[in-house]
């Protein structure tokens, strides 16, 4: 067990500041009383304001983009292509809607519920890789669109430690222009459990 994270650790104000730091840090979900774990090895900043990237960019907001706006700590689930939910983290202050892209774990606890959920009998490096895998490796959904991290069911722990991290462009985003080439991507380097390139 590690020291959860509060509140006012995701209120911080530098987006891919945090998104390196999490590197490491353990996401944990306690749903349908099955805790799954692993620690995570891939994330992505958003910045909320001046990113082409990000979905409040020039304070969109819509039905989905809602939540971003609220103080960090929260869960921001969507759906992609109407198949994949993908699990981000609303951080800084009110109205910032800044947020970190969850993409890849290492997983550590529950692996038999996340080879169950995920139809597979190995539990290989891409088991939880990828930000649709993950969520479905940990039964994310966008019901929980909104929950609270300090919660039980979808929180983060602190384990202590400090892993070497590489950042990267982000991926997906050719959409974004300028703004697709930041290196805003951060993985754990030499872990086998991160997205495809």
């Amino acid at each position: 067990m590690g020291l959860k994270l509060d509140a006012a650790y995701f209120q911080q104000s530098d987006v891919v500041a945090l998104a390196k730091d999490l590197i490491g840090k353990r996401l944990v979900s306690q749903i349908g009383n099955i805790r799954t774990s692993g620690l995570i090895t891939e994330t992505e900043a958003y910045r909320g304001w001046g990113d082409k990237a990000c979905h409040a960019h020039l304070q969109k907001k819509t039905q989905r983009t809602a939540v971003m706006y609220q103080p960090g700590g929260v869960a921001y689930v969507y759906l992609c292509y109407g198949i994949h939910h993908l699990f981000n983290i609303v951080t800084n202050v009110k109205d910032q809607a800044d947020a970190i892209l969850i993409r890849a774990i290492q997983p550590d606890a529950g692996i038999a519920a996340m080879l169950n959920r995920r139809a597979k009998k190995k539990a290989e490096p891409g088991l939880a890789a990828g930000p649709g895998n993950l969520t479905k490796a940990l039964g994310i959904t966008t019901k929980y669109y909104g929950h609270s991290l300090e919660g039980s069911l979808l929180f983060l722990e602190d384990i202590g430690l400090k892993p070497d991290v590489e950042s990267r462009t982000r991926i997906g985003i050719d959409y974004a222009g300028e703004d697709a080439l930041l290196p805003w991507r951060f993985v754990w380097k030499e872990k086998p459990c991160v997205s495809k390139k």
